[in-house]
């Protein structure tokens, strides 16, 4: 039976992920789509129960009373079919709709409703294009992404079950009293009205000043994390007491925060317990009048003081289930904002996947400015043909790796198209483009899990032996063999650590070489490949970066010239633009922009090493 409930709400919903409303309510709508049903039937639930609380109350009173007059002789046979009914409704009816609404939001929509929220919150995310995470924590966009689901949960749920079952208790209350005499039902109304002012004036306060407190602890928070993330620094400066002092001054702004919620709590609670007491009184005070006057009975005093008592406890529960449901309204309210954003880059409905299988890639008069107006790319026209090898070549900011990020198609150009083997990327998928480049970067970050499923994740259905192979490749099969993390797994099974923590430059950047050997793209995109590289180990990678790179489109950067020098073409950028190409020979025979960055970096060079590239590079 709980699986069955389990089983109502399906917490991974394959619909395509879109892109949420930056409205409140939409937003609310759109990740409780497919909980609706559920949601009213615990409503409905709910609100029987609160009814179900009422009229066990009304029953009470009528005990009293029948109680006071009945002859204990003749009781039984008379008010024993009454006796009898009520027994079957406390005994069989309440627990029976008790444990269905705790069945439904327990097992219906506890877990699975926050869950579906996250796969469907998580799958946009994914598909956001590169500059949304430039733009973003990576820890933030994480904990944005699982608060925002548990407080839609949550605020759905309090409005649905909560207020609801406040509602409906307040009304039945209400309609027990007056049923007695209109008079009785008087104290209730006046403290609802004033109860409903105190949280009118106290409730927003107190979402106010915790939307505060949440900015102020995560100040907090962020300064003692980053003096950790930091520790070495900290330590090598000498710098623990003034780490202290820059985590006390944000201290010193949260502790006010708490200080002045519980001030507003303190003074909430007094008001309400007096304002309870004083129903208490004015309960007992109208119900003895009328009881005087014949108006009533004692089981309706007994009644009317029973609700009273259960007000004692819920006027606190409400107080601070209203406060909470501000606090997720905020929570959801920054949600929106980190997650209703457009993608930048999209792919057009039902765009075909790239088969590329020659590698010809041309540049068509590109322009990007990243929408600054002017700078980067202007104009660009380049044409690779299959199987060229050709370096990118320039100063920091000529524009070498924005040339490989529209070539991923992580933006899209201002101006102009980029073609391979003749269609233009932006009418193809992106995932299917990526799938044709193989790209290995100057700053590799690896996957925390083992160094299988690193190597892995260039061709997930690849062999045991595969993936040994393309290890042994990168120069990288020797140290995996004699790897071994704190949960005890060895080799292949090791896990790498966050980023890759746990390996060395040098070490993550071979396995990054593996990856790609795998995935064997027919093109290869090599961004500052081997820079993180001792040079013995990099003289080795390097012969099987040459046997990579046959029969494959490359486009390679790298600020080490004697690195690419030896490609079929150098292309020198400046600004943007192309300004030189040709081989390493002809472009230090021109004597141009080349020539001199090659005259500068020779220099520290042994000169033997520089002549040698040179007569590779003629050969």
């Amino acid at each position: 039976m709980l699986r069955w409930f389990e089983r109502r709400l399906d917490p991974y919903p394959s619909a395509e992920p879109q892109q949420p409303p930056a409205r409140l309510l939409p937003f609310f709508l759109f990740y409780l789509r497919g909980s609706k049903r559920l949601l009213v039937l615990m409503a409905i639930l709910t609100a029987a129960i609160a009814l179900s609380e009422v009229l066990l109350f009304g029953f009470i009173g009528n005990i009293v009373d029948w109680l006071s007059g009945a002859d204990r002789a003749t009781f039984i046979a008379t008010e024993g079919w009454r006796l009898a009914l009520m027994g079957v409704f406390i005994v069989v009816l309440l627990p029976a709709v008790a444990a269905l609404q705790s069945l439904v939001i327990n097992q219906g929509m506890m877990g699975n409703l926050p869950q579906r929220i996250r796969w469907m919150l998580h799958r946009y995310v994914l598909r956001q294009s590169m500059s949304y995470f430039q733009d973003e924590f990576a820890g933030r966009v994480s904990t944005n992404l699982m608060q925002t689901a548990l407080a839609v949960r949550d605020a759905a749920m309090k409005m649905f079950d909560v207020l609801n079952y406040v509602g409906f208790y307040f009304i039945g209350a209400i309609a027990l009293a007056a049923a007695s005499d209109w008079r009785l039902a008087l104290p209730f109304v006046a403290w609802i009205v004033v109860y409903g002012v105190l949280l009118r004036i106290f409730v927003p306060q107190l979402a106010d000043i915790s939307a505060k407190q949440a900015g102020a602890r995560a100040l907090m928070t962020g300064r003692i994390v980053d003096a950790y993330t930091n520790i070495t620094t900290v330590k090598l400066f000498s710098h623990s007491n003034r780490e202290e002092a820059y985590a006390r001054e944000a201290m010193d702004e949260f502790l006010p925060t708490v200080h002045r919620q519980m001030r507003i709590a303190t003074i909430l609670n007094m008001a309400i317990y007096l304002l309870n007491l004083l129903l208490l009184a004015s309960i007992f005070a109208i119900g003895i009048a009328l009881w005087l006057g014949a108006s009533i009975t004692p089981g309706a005093i007994a009644a009317a003081a029973a609700l009273v008592l259960r007000l004692f406890g819920m006027s606190q529960w409400i107080m601070w289930e209203l406060s909470a449901l501000f606090e997720n309204i905020g929570t959801v309210r920054t949600g929106m904002g980190a997650f209703a954003v457009p993608r930048a880059v999209v792919d057009k409905p039902h765009a075909p996947a790239l088969a590329a299988s020659a590698g010809d890639i041309r540049f068509d008069h590109v322009t990007f400015h990243y929408g600054k107006g002017e700078g980067v790319i202007d104009g660009l026209d380049l044409h690779i043909r299959p199987g060229e090898k050709v370096g990118l070549v320039g100063r920091s900011g000529a524009g070498k790796s924005t040339i490989v990020n529209l070539l991923l198609r992580f933006y899209d150009p201002e101006g102009g198209r980029i073609l391979i083997d003749g269609t233009d990327i932006a009418t193809v998928t992106q995932d299917s483009l990526r799938a044709n480049i193989g790209v290995v970067t100057q700053d590799t970050s690896l996957l925390h899990r083992s160094v299988r499923d690193n190597i892995a994740y260039g061709r997930p259905d690849a062999t045991e032996a595969e993936i040994v192979a393309a290890a042994r490749l990168a120069e990288a099969h020797e140290f995996i063999v004699g790897l071994r993390d704190l949960k005890g797994n060895t080799g292949y099974d090791a896990h790498v650590g966050e980023r890759g923590v746990k390996l060395s430059g040098g070490q993550r950047q071979r396995v990054a070489i593996a990856r790609v050997l795998l995935k064997n793209a027919p093109i290869l995109v090599l961004d500052e490949a081997t820079s993180a590289l001792d040079s013995e180990v990099e003289a080795a990678i390097q012969e099987q970066l040459h046997l990579l790179m046959r029969g494959k489109t490359v486009i390679a950067i790298a600020h080490r010239l004697s690195t690419i020098a030896a490609l079929d073409r150098l292309v020198v950028l400046d600004q943007g633009r192309i300004v030189e190409q040709g081989t390493h020979a002809q472009l230090l025979e021109l004597g141009g922009e080349y020539a001199k960055l090659w005259q500068r970096q020779s220099g520290g060079f042994l000169e033997a090493d520089a002549d040698a590239v040179t007569e590779e590079a003629a050969e």
